[in-house]
């Protein structure tokens, strides 16, 4: 058996899809967005019931009540992990009996882009399921964990993105909501409404694209939507682009963002620079007051 090396040529030409999170405060227009889609090829996952912004937009959907159903969904479209148990989600057994009962697999071929709205929702749903497992409740006592609901609820987040990220040659987008706090030291903070801290940390490392969908002002003062695409930003959004190929601030229109990102790779002698580094003094050190 040879080495399963993918060579250059094989690993360039096969079809990719983009793995993206759009962050936004609740009201910004992130389900408005999949307007800017082709409804034809897009399977809108509707986990919040709050497709009103787009009545009237004939949009195949689905909508999951369960966590079950959540999982059920990613192995159908993303396929097994041959790494996995039998008993394990997402194994060769989960894709065997999902297809036993959703059909061949092939109905969802026409799809090119899942829209799910919104890990938020997907998080309650999870964390609702924890409760209810062994995890959740204190071996000595029997009384509910909430710890080790929390725990699990980590675990179970991180497999079904993961599994989901996995999906070759389709794109999958998530939508969540953007709370902003302020931190001890009374600066502000952007952090996602997702159950649980470990979601939201590891969720950024996960995607290939994080996206915060805010109102910035425009030259004349004035607020505007727009797709906040670059970590480096003066509002401390939180972003990310791996593809390389997104300035700061783009248009709110999804369509042509994923247009964008998979235009012909710019080669890296010209795409990437290194400028010197110039850092600023550090602050005089302030004399301690004996007075």
């Amino acid at each position: 058996m040879a080495l399963p090396i993918i060579g250059a040529d094989e690993r360039l030409a096969q079809r990719k899809g983009i793995k993206g999170v759009i962050f936004g405060r609740s009201g910004i227009g992130k389900t408005s967005l999949l307007w800017t889609l082709n409804a034809s090829t897009t399977l809108f996952l509707d986990l919040e019931a709050g497709d009103l912004a787009v009545e009237g937009l004939e949009i195949d959907t689905l909508r999951p009540r369960t966590w079950k159903e959540c999982r059920d969904f990613a192995v159908f479209i993303g396929g097994p992990n041959p790494a996995l148990r039998e008993d394990q989600p997402y194994s060769q057994a989960h894709f065997d009996e999902v297809c036993g009962r959703y059909g061949d697999p092939t109905v969802i071929g026409k799809y090119e882009t899942v829209f799910i709205d919104s890990i938020t929702v997907a998080g309650r749903l999870c964390f609702q399921w924890c409760r209810g497992q062994p995890e959740a409740f204190s071996e000595k006592t029997g009384k509910p964990d909430i710890r080790g609901a929390y725990g699990l609820h980590g675990r179970e987040m991180i497999g079904w993105l993961t599994h989901l990220q996995h999906t070759r040659g389709k794109h999958v987008w998530f939508v969540g909501i953007l709370d902003e706090r302020l931190d001890d030291f009374n600066r502000k903070v952007f952090q996602p409404q997702i159950d649980g801290s470990k979601t939201g940390l590891e969720l950024p490392g996960i995607v290939d694209q994080v996206i915060t969908m805010a109102d910035i002002p425009d030259p004349g003062g004035q607020p505007q939507r727009a797709f906040v695409c670059q970590t480096l930003n003066p509002w401390g959004y939180p972003a990310k682009d791996r593809s390389g190929r997104l300035d700061r601030v783009e248009p709110p229109h999804l369509g042509r963002l994923m247009e964008k990102i998979q235009r012909p790779a710019v080669p890296a002698s010209e795409r990437l620079t290194w400028p010197p580094v110039n850092q600023a003094d550090p602050a005089p050190a302030q004399e301690p007051d004996h007075g």
